[in-house]
C-alpha cells in the first residue's frame, strides 16, 4: 500500500506543478485564462518568442532550476506538451 500512496503524492505534486506553470504562462504572456485550451499552441496565444523567454525565466526562479530552451521542450506542439516537457524537467532529479 506504501507504493500507491507515494505514487498519488508523485501524481498530485506534478499537477501542483504543471498548475503553477501554467499560472507562470497566463500571468507572464498576459494570456486571457478563457483562451487556455488543451491544444492552444503559444503561437495561438500569442506569445512571442521573447515572452516564452520571460515566461521561462520566472519558471526558473520561481522553482530555482534552469531550463534550457531545447529537446522536448523546444518540439513541443501544444501548450499542453510545453506544460508536460517543463514539469518534467523540474521534477527530474538535479545535481
Amino acid at each position: 500500500m506504501q507504493g500507491v500512496a507515494t505514487l498519488s503524492q508523485s501524481e498530485s505534486r506534478r499537477q501542483e506543478v504543471e498548475r503553477e506553470i501554467l499560472d507562470v504562462i497566463i500571468s507572464e504572456g498576459k494570456i486571457d485564462p478563457s483562451r487556455i485550451t488543451s491544444d492552444a499552441t503559444l503561437e495561438s496565444l500569442e506569445v512571442q518568442s521573447m515572452d516564452t523567454v520571460l515566461i521561462l525565466m520566472a519558471i526558473e526562479e520561481k522553482f530555482g532550476v534552469y531550463v534550457p530552451i531545447d529537446g522536448q521542450i523546444a518540439d513541443s506542439k501544444n501548450l499542453t506538451s510545453f506544460v508536460q516537457s517543463v514539469a518534467d524537467h523540474i521534477l527530474r532529479p538535479h545535481d
